[in-house]
């Protein structure tokens, strides 16, 4: 009987973990979380928006080769909906509020990052997280070190080099993190601001290409 009830809490519970990341990442309280983060604001409007609806699987290729890793089945499910709050200031946007699931070693984390019009981060925090070192990752100290980079720095620089790491045994976590963020920024990029980041991806990537050719080129002569 024990066994059983165990079972089923164990399935009960894999199944409220996989509906919780399929309905993707709002945040919990739109009006006080908008205000909090834009006391300026005057109003703010809220969109949804999947990668199946914008583009399926071609879109889905193209954002897993600006992140380099594969997009998680769960988590990243081609219909879970994003959530996109543009911030107002009269009629003019002055930010944007967006975030994303990203699977931990704990448990999903919810990770929020707040930009200006131009997608450069304003502000970063976790709206759900799951881990023993959670303060260290919830310190300012930590989530501070984004404030001022857009995806252009996730596309020229290694993230880790440029964000320290604040754990002392939750690297994956960290990496997650950082990935997360990544994603999040690449989906605002295809969604809100019609791939502005774009030229530098593809710059990085035909200068690998070119230097992939030099080097080819170089062992033929040899």
């Amino acid at each position: 009987m024990c066994r059983k009830l165990a079972v089923t809490i164990l399935i009960s519970l894999g199944i409220v973990q996989n509906l919780y990341a399929a309905i993707g990442c709002s945040l919990n309280d739109p009006d006080r979380d908008i205000q909090r983060l834009f006391p300026n604001a005057t109003n703010y409007k809220t969109e949804f928006i999947s990668i199946d609806e914008r583009g399926g699987e071609e879109l889905a290729k193209r954002i897993e080769a600006k992140l380099k890793d594969k997009l998680e089945p769960t988590y990243e499910a081609l219909d879970v909906p994003y959530t996109y709050y543009t911030v107002l200031k009269g009629k003019d946007i002055i930010g944007y509020v967006h975030g994303v699931n990203q699977k931990g070693t704990y448990g999903g984390m919810q990770l929020i990052i707040t930009t200006d019009p131009n997608g450069v981060i304003m502000d970063f925090y976790y709206q759900k997280l799951s881990s023993p070192e959670s303060k260290k990752f919830r310190d300012e100290k930590f989530t501070k070190q984004f404030v001022g980079l857009s995806l252009m720095d996730f596309y020229t620089v290694d993230m880790t080099e440029k964000i320290k790491d604040p754990s002392e045994n939750s690297r994956e976590d960290y990496l997650a993190a950082l990935r997360g963020i990544k994603k999040n920024l690449i989906l605002a990029d295809e969604f809100k601001l019609n791939n502005k980041y774009d030229k530098y991806f593809y710059s990085d990537k035909n200068e690998d290409e070119n230097m992939k050719g030099k080097e080819n080129g170089n062992e033929k002569q040899n």
